[in-house]
């Protein structure tokens, strides 16, 4: 999930040192004197600044260079979901916070993968709820509603943009002919929302998201969430068992009158198959052992849970995070 996205024109990735949205705790390796010899540098590639990825993932960072030894971890910018399982996939990223449906087809070397990629999951972390925006005064109540308007499908790269293409295909909605589309990443719907560039936008992000968390408390401007869980069977018919139905409560959001049905799809904590066994199982003891690290950070993380975190991944699991949930008596499903 996924998650706000960024500008998918960055050209040089780059590590973000702590901050306080991030509780100061990432170390930016930028200068190989300061650290040890021997110390083990590693990358989590997450999302945009606007959405949950990367908090998320700075917190993980955090909890792995505060708790495993001789490693130091930094959470990544990047277009989210395609880019971080190519990135993964490539060995530039050692872990990648991805939505299921995406990782599903970079496992296979389907839909925007050429290849296979050697991705393996380590965790389900929560689930991603796909969120259509609207300006209340557009009167735009369904899918449908959105053909001959000007709407944002998510920035190019993202999980987003993937499946808000496969919610509007499921709703009879051609992108190239039946709308005028922008690409855009959460923070930059909601300004342009707001602005009144565009009419209606999809997200698909943990709940709330800041950035329309932000817009639905902005003076002047009204909006409405769109229900989208009728989409799911045309979707999973086509693309897998990847989705599943949720609700977006009404307590969310501001102005919310009731709680909108809407698809969901895991995110998955994804690394290289070929990730050292000790690493993987150092990666997660120090996430579920220090959950209230990761959740001092970001709330979204109250849904780091190990029952929950082997249900559902349409992946593999790597043979070590096997291991380790089996000796929490745990069974990956």
């Amino acid at each position: 999930m996924r998650f706000d996205q960024t500008n998918p024109n960055i050209g040089r990735r780059e590590f973000l040192k702590a901050s306080a949205a991030i509780g100061g705790a990432i170390v930016l390796g930028g200068s190989s004197g300061v650290l040890a010899q021997s110390t083990k540098r590693i990358s989590i590639a997450t999302g945009g600044m606007g959405g949950v990825y990367f908090p998320l993932g700075g917190a993980i960072a955090a909890a792995i260079t505060k708790y495993v030894p001789n490693v130091e971890a930094a959470a990544e910018v990047t277009a989210a979901s395609v880019d971080n399982c190519k990135l993964v996939g490539a060995k530039k990223s050692d872990l990648g916070i991805v939505m299921g449906d995406t990782a599903y087809d970079a496992y296979a070397g389907a839909a925007m993968f050429k290849q296979k990629l050697p991705i393996c999951n380590l965790a389900v972390l929560y689930s991603n709820v796909m969120h259509v925006v609207a300006n209340q005064t557009k009167g735009l109540k369904s899918v449908t509603d959105l053909k001959g308007k000007t709407i944002s499908t998510g920035a190019p790269g993202s999980g987003v943009e993937v499946m808000a293409l496969r919610i509007l295909e499921a709703n009879g909605i051609n992108p190239d002919k039946d709308i005028k589309r922008d690409r855009l990443g959460a923070s930059e719907s909601a300004g342009a929302l707001k602005d009144g560039k565009i009419e209606a936008f999809f997200w698909c992000g943990g709940v709330p998201t800041a950035s329309v968390l932000d817009l639905a408390a902005s003076p002047g401007i009204k909006i409405n969430f769109i229900p989208n869980m009728d989409s799911i069977q045309k979707m999973t018919a086509k693309y897998g068992p990847v989705y599943f139905g949720k609700s977006i409560p009404k307590t969310a959001y501001s102005g919310m009158e009731a709680d909108v049905p809407v698809a969901a799809v895991g995110n998955l904590l994804i690394a290289n198959e070929a990730m050292e066994d000790k690493l993987v199982r150092d990666i997660l003891t120090a996430m579920f052992d220090h959950k209230s690290d990761l959740v001092a950070v970001h709330k979204q993380a109250e849904d780091l849970d190990l029952k929950e975190a082997v249900i559902g991944s349409p992946i593999p699991f790597h043979k070590a995070a096997i291991a380790f949930y089996k000796e929490r008596g745990l069974k990956v499903e």
